[in-house]
């Protein structure tokens, strides 16, 4: 999507574990014109320092990244800066992980290995005020807690 004059950029905070996992991110959101990552970090203390200094609109949290993890961050993320907007973003659907991540005030849940279009798409819904869940995410879940 190319940004269009006028259109408002949404800002973006990546934070996971690895330099790699990040950088792929960075570039697949730069081919996007509406969206800007203004910030990185690697571990959970590291985002909220960042998203403190950065105020961006939209935080991608891994939700294996290193220190606090993911989900911990999200909760203290929602604290301190109540208007940024949460996407996690997971390998895997762990029993409960779909629902600790949505408790603690992720608007979002994506999946590591979903198609590239995906991931934008979340953090756009996500920062006009929707929810967005990964389809097979949700299936994993249903399929998870019917196993139980």
């Amino acid at each position: 999507m190319s940004g269009e004059p006028g259109q408002r950029v949404i800002r973006v905070l990546l934070a996971g574990d690895g330099h790699i996992f990040r950088r792929t991110l960075r570039d697949l959101l730069g081919l996007e014109g509406d969206l800007r990552v203004v910030a990185e970090a690697e571990s959970g203390p590291e985002t909220l320092s960042m998203a403190e200094a950065h105020r961006p609109d939209v935080a991608v949290l891994d939700v294996d990244e290193p220190g606090s993890g993911g989900v911990e961050a999200a909760m203290t993320l929602r604290e301190r800066l109540p208007d940024c907007r949460i996407v996690i973003i997971t390998g895997d659907c762990r029993s409960g992980q779909l629902n600790q991540a949505l408790s603690v005030g992720a608007r979002g849940v994506a999946w590591k290995s979903a198609p590239a279009e995906q991931l934008p798409a979340a953090i756009r819904i996500v920062h006009s005020g929707g929810r967005y869940v990964h389809p097979e995410l949700v299936a994993e879940a249903i399929t998870s807690a019917g196993a139980t």
